[in-house]
């Protein structure tokens, strides 16, 4: 359903830079305008997707994110974080670097005892 929606607004931001170029250029640079606008959009939808945690690990020594190809996207401590409402939640991770990756987590894509710990391990976080 993601998928399809994102493809539906790819659509329509291709169709809103038609209608707005139509005046000023030719058809041929028309074309080239929107195939650049679909190239651009498919291309950030597609890091979004290499760069969307599907597994999860949390330790002592923070926590662990993998995407669909088995690749670790982010490793580090929980540095804070927010909630909203028991169905959202943001962690900022601190990688040994120093480098900081912000996660997005629904409390449906873990099981709820992982949801609240790693909410805990945020609010703590942010205390400190």
């Amino acid at each position: 359903m993601l998928y399809g929606a994102s493809a539906g607004f790819i659509l329509i931001a291709v169709a809103a830079v038609c209608t707005a170029l139509v005046p000023h250029m030719a058809p041929a640079q028309l074309a080239v305008a929107a195939l650049a606008t679909l190239g651009v959009l498919c291309a950030a939808l597609a890091r979004d997707e290499r760069s969307r945690p599907v597994a999860l690990k949390s330790g002592p020594d923070g926590l662990l994110a993998w995407n669909r190809a088995g690749e670790l996207i982010v490793q580090g401590r929980v540095a804070g974080g927010a909630q909203w409402s028991g169905w959202l939640l943001t962690l900022a991770l601190v990688s040994d670097n120093g480098h900081s990756r912000t996660l997005l987590i629904a409390a449906d894509m873990l099981p709820a005892d992982l949801f609240r710990e790693l909410a805990v391990q945020a609010r703590r976080a942010g205390q400190a």
